[in-house]
């Protein structure tokens, strides 16, 4: 894939900083084709670093292939009329939670293409995975643009209809947090069950990272692969007893991604 005309990045804080950095790594595009819009100066001297242009406002003339927008949600408003001379010259992809394609019609006008990502902080370390929903304008060229550089951060899927980005949102979006949260709490079993803090911490990191990286590699289900580690009557199918009861896991993450999903519906206004 090649971005003759480059890439404008705008926004480099966490989430744009990561996607940068997997571009540049990966060779997608190359430091001299990239300008990163950031008002922050610290951030600016960070994305300095990898070798690309730095500005504090929106360049006045130009014309990217891509314009990668990477602010918070809450700021859109005030950003995005300053790129509007780039409608229908440029694709617009956004990885801003909540702001659909409408929105950006109404801040750009009619003519923009714009593709609307959902990725995931696993994204900082290249195992994060995006979905992807494009606007009646993005052609396969420009699909092919937004899969490329998202690629450079993990796996990328493609919804059918922005609808579900809801729901992608309350599972793929957030669930990096219900992980977390999962090594916490088995932090704080092992620590009940009578294990020190640091091999507590340990154990259950370990634990977390080590299944789900083989549950990344193995064509078995994960279903199967449960079944694989529970012996009948043994230690893991007590425990499951409790986990799997009828208000146990499964219930409690149903309710988890439905609150999600409706509290992104909401912020979507």
């Amino acid at each position: 894939m090649k971005f003759p005309r480059g890439l404008l990045l705008v926004g480099c804080g966490r989430m744009g900083g990561a996607l940068l950095s997997g571009c540049l790594s990966r060779g997608i595009v190359a430091a001299g084709d990239v300008t990163v819009v950031e008002p922050s100066a610290p951030a600016r001297a960070e994305a300095e670093k990898l070798g690309v242009r730095a500005v504090a406002e929106a360049p006045g003339q130009g014309v990217p292939d891509v314009v990668l927008v990477a602010v918070k949600p809450q700021v859109m408003d005030a950003v995005m009329p300053a790129y509007g001379r780039l409608a229908g010259h440029s694709l617009f992809l956004s990885i801003a939670a909540g702001r659909t394609v409408a929105s950006f019609t109404r801040l750009l006008g009619d003519k923009a293409a714009v593709v609307r990502a959902m990725p995931n902080t696993p994204a900082q370390v290249g195992r994060g995975i995006t979905a992807l929903y494009g606007s009646a304008n993005v052609d396969a060229g420009a699909r092919a643009k937004a899969e490329a550089l998202m690629e450079a951060v993990g796996e990328v899927v493609w919804l059918a209809d922005e609808s579900q980005m809801d729901a992608v949102t309350a599972v793929s979006g957030s669930g990096p947090a219900y992980i977390f949260h999962l090594i916490e709490a088995l932090e704080t079993a092992a620590r009940a069950a009578g294990l020190p803090d640091d091999l507590a911490a340990k154990l259950a990191r370990a634990t977390v990272t080590g299944a789900a990286e083989l549950a990344f590699q193995s064509p078995e289900s994960a279903a199967k692969l449960r079944e694989n580690v529970t012996s009948p009557g043994g230690t893991t199918a007590a425990a499951l007893a409790v986990l799997m009861d009828e208000k146990g896991l499964t219930d409690l993450m149903t309710r988890a991604v439905a609150a999600a999903a409706k509290r992104s519906k909401e912020l979507a206004g």
